[in-house]
Formats: C-alpha cells, structure tokens, sequence
C-alpha cells in the first residue's frame, strides 16, 4: 500500500492511494489519512489504483469520512477502482460517502 499526497497551495490535499487497503496495510496507512485531515482545509482520495480493498480498509474510509465532518472539512472519494466499488456496493455505503460512483458499462 502506498499514498502519495499533493498539497495544492489553496489547501487542498489530493491524496493518490494504491496498492491493498487490507488489514495488513491499515496501521500504516491511518496516521497518513488522518495527517492529510489535519494539514488541509479539504481532502480528496483517488482511488483508482486500490486493487484490493477489505473490512479494515473500508474502515478507514469511513473513519477518514467521520474525522473530516467532525471538523468540518469535506472529502471525497474520487476515482473509484472495480474493488473499491465492489466493498462500497457489499455494504450499500455508496450514498453515505455522497460522491459519485460511476460504473462503466461492460460491452458483450
């Protein structure tokens, strides 16, 4: 797992998330998330190159959500990959983030 974080000089975080947001990942990647709550007025998380995504990192996603209203911030989630679509659908959460989702039709 990795995040790379672009600071924009209006104090807009666009953090890129790659790799397993999996349990064996989470612990390193809570302090980065939250860090990124803390440092910016607003947060977006790209999650395009996610390419697994488990209970634990939906769990980061929702603590993420949950940090940043707390204090008022917005962050969206952006970009999203086929796994993180899949967890976001599991659990019927796509409304509760209130980012777009969009799925690309398959052609057969």
């Amino acid at each position: 797992m990795s995040i790379r974080i672009d600071e924009t000089g209006d104090g807009v975080c666009r953090a890129l998330l790659s790799g397993e947001m999996t349990i064996y990942h989470a612990a390193e990647l809570k302090p980065a998330l939250l860090d990124c709550i803390a440092r910016c007025r607003e947060i977006e998380f790209n999650l395009s190159e996610v390419v697994e995504i488990d209970t634990a990192g939906f769990q980061l996603l929702l603590l993420a959500k949950r940090e940043a209203a707390r204090v008022g911030k917005p962050l969206r989630l952006v970009a999203h990959s086929p796994a993180t679509l899949e967890v976001l659908d599991l659990f019927n959460m796509a409304s509760y983030f209130g980012d777009p989702v969009v799925i690309s039709g398959q052609v057969r």
